[in-house]
């Protein structure tokens, strides 16, 4: 019988938390069933294997900054809501390293749940793109470069990469001012190269 209280949402709850004290790459089963106070294989009560704990972490992850962002981003547009859903990106990236970590895991075409999940984060940077006139082709590659230049800055910095005394906060701001820069000429690029 499944201990009182303790369901599949429950399960998956204490796992983020636990992913994001010991990373994701560290979490376990027996990890997890020691934090729940239960032996292991009640945890198959409440879920499949590891793998199934992994991608539901990640659908939750990838909702919850997709939150994140759009709430940073909302009644702001253009390069202050770029400059707001970067800043509230990184900050909750480096509050949730396990989570986040998570949210790189890609979706595949038959798991329907997942693949709602990543659409919610790029629906909400297309949404700030549109104040760009960015659409389509030039929506994903700009979507694409954005996502790149965060993660990449995000993962840098949670591993120790920016070895450097100089402010990392301040590189971070000229990142995005940079971005800023780059987005308010891209569609006028891309008419350009069309001719």
């Amino acid at each position: 019988m499944p201990r009182a209280g303790l369901n599949p949402s429950r399960v998956i709850q204490e796992a983020e938390q636990l992913a994001d004290e010991v990373g994701l790459a560290k979490l376990t089963l027996a990890g997890l069933a020691t934090r729940l106070g239960i032996r292991q294989p009640s945890l198959y009560k409440h879920l499949e294997s590891l793998d199934a704990l992994h991608a539901g972490i990640a659908i939750r992850a990838k909702y919850e900054l997709a939150d994140t962002v759009a709430r940073a981003a909302v009644g702001r547009s253009r390069s202050a809501a770029v400059n707001a859903m970067a800043h509230s990106y990184r900050d909750w990236a480096i509050a949730h390293p396990g989570r986040y970590a998570a949210t790189q895991r890609a979706s595949t075409p038959d798991d329907h749940e997942a693949t709602m999940a990543d659409h919610a984060v790029v629906d909400v940077v297309m949404s700030v793109l549109a104040g760009y006139r960015l659409t389509e082709d030039d929506a994903i590659d700009a979507t694409r470069a954005l996502r790149a230049a965060l993660h990449g800055f995000v993962t840098l910095e949670t591993s120790g990469g920016f070895g450097l005394p100089n402010s990392i906060d301040r590189s971070f701001d000229r990142l995005v001012q940079g971005l800023e820069v780059a987005l308010a000429g891209w569609k006028d690029r891309a008419e350009r190269q069309a001719r």
